[in-house]
């Protein structure tokens, strides 16, 4: 089966952004299949992401989540990525020719509030890095892939995803005649 450019959904986002949960539900609504990157990492490594980051170390693990990204071959799907797939210029431009990235942005709030356990998520922090730095870091990442940013503080998943469903249908892209 050949890819159709265009027709999947990516989100990114940080850890405790919604991208899985969400993903799942904006799939339903949009009648789209649904796959996660954390868990294609997983199952590839037959580890925990944070088994992964504990062995392997931040450079190596991204190199992973970008390799997992890259065998993506996948049509009319949404797809919820880790949270450090932005470190991956060559991936996130492999998505890009999938379809539509949606960023769902976060506050640091909202973060602290959400990430409880930050020992054993698995969240690709460099040593020493603190969740505000990678906060600032990232964003601006998320931002420069994304095509669509949703903000999602005070926002539960159904409300989430009917924004995400209004920006994608708002977002047409042209199609060559």
């Amino acid at each position: 089966m050949t890819v159709e450019a265009g027709t999947n959904v990516t989100l990114i986002g940080m850890p405790g952004s919604g991208k899985s949960t969400i993903g799942v539900v904006l799939a339903k609504r949009i009648n789209l299949q649904f796959v996660d990157t954390d868990l294609i990492i997983q199952t590839s490594q037959q580890r925990t992401l944070q088994q992964i980051m504990d062995a392997e170390g931040f450079d190596r693990f991204c190199q992973i989540e970008e390799n997992a990204v890259l065998s993506l071959e996948v049509d009319h799907h949404v797809i919820a990525t880790g949270g450090s797939v932005c470190y991956g210029a060559e991936g996130m431009a492999h998505l890009k020719r999938l379809g539509r990235i949606v960023f769902l942005k976060t506050s640091l709030q909202t973060l602290e509030q959400r990430l409880s356990n930050m020992a054993t998520r698995g969240i690709a922090l460099k040593p020493g890095q603190s969740l505000e730095h990678l906060l600032n870091e990232r964003n601006e990442l998320y931002e420069k892939y994304a095509e669509i940013t949703i903000e999602c503080d005070g926002l539960n998943v159904e409300r989430i995803s009917e924004r995400i469903e209004a920006a994608l249908s708002r977002a047409v892209r042209p199609t060559s005649e």
